[in-house]
């Protein structure tokens, strides 16, 4: 992978104001990673491809990454930048949209790193799951979004948002399956595996 270009492409979507993951959030799934050694990465949500760049350099020998990404202008600054990254060998972009796509892949996956629409945090859970290897982990981002979701805050305009994002805390947190970490580093980030 080449770093140089990586941090230009970070450097470029911070001045324009592009969400990327945020520096300590990358650095606590890092540790995940190198750990892992993932075969196959499924990404909801690619925005220019920074994140699928970053995690491509954990991936196992062969390893995958499988993004999901519905602008059609993100996409194609994405593929510009995973070739700039030298990195298009592991990572593969479906286009369109997440809800769609979703439903069509049976692949398994050793992670799932969901980072796009927040209303529909729930939906991709489901998705996450059915697809989620054994000893799989699913890494929500934003998960706390500001602070809305552990205040009392409920403006029209995020409502939906905050709403989904609970009931994804609550649906991770209480299914005796699953074991859930609610993070406090960027905007909140929920780590989830399988109970054994």
């Amino acid at each position: 992978m080449n770093k140089i270009e990586l941090e230009k492409i970070k450097k470029k979507a911070l001045e324009e104001h592009i969400p990327i993951i945020m520096d300590d959030t990358l650095e606590v799934i890092s540790k995940y990673l190198k750990d892992l050694k993932p075969k196959k990465i499924l990404e909801i949500g690619t925005a220019v491809g920074y994140s699928a760049i970053c995690f491509s350099e954990f991936l196992d020998e062969n390893g995958i990454i499988d993004t999901i990404e519905r602008d059609e202008e993100r996409i194609k600054e994405a593929k510009e930048n995973i070739k700039k990254a030298e990195v298009v060998d592991k990572i593969n972009i479906y286009e369109g949209d997440a809800v769609e796509i979703l439903p069509t892949l049976n692949e398994k996956y050793d992670v799932v790193f969901i980072d796009a629409a927040k209303g529909k945090y729930p939906f991709f859970l489901n998705e996450a799951l059915r697809m989620l290897s054994e000893n799989g982990i699913i890494f929500a981002d934003n998960i706390l979004y500001k602070g809305y979701v552990m205040s009392g805050y409920n403006k029209h305009k995020q409502r939906t948002a905050v709403t989904n994002l609970r009931k994804y805390i609550k649906e991770t947190t209480e299914n005796p399956y699953l074991n859930t970490e609610i993070l406090e580093v960027g905007d909140g980030l929920a780590v989830t595996k399988k109970e054994r």
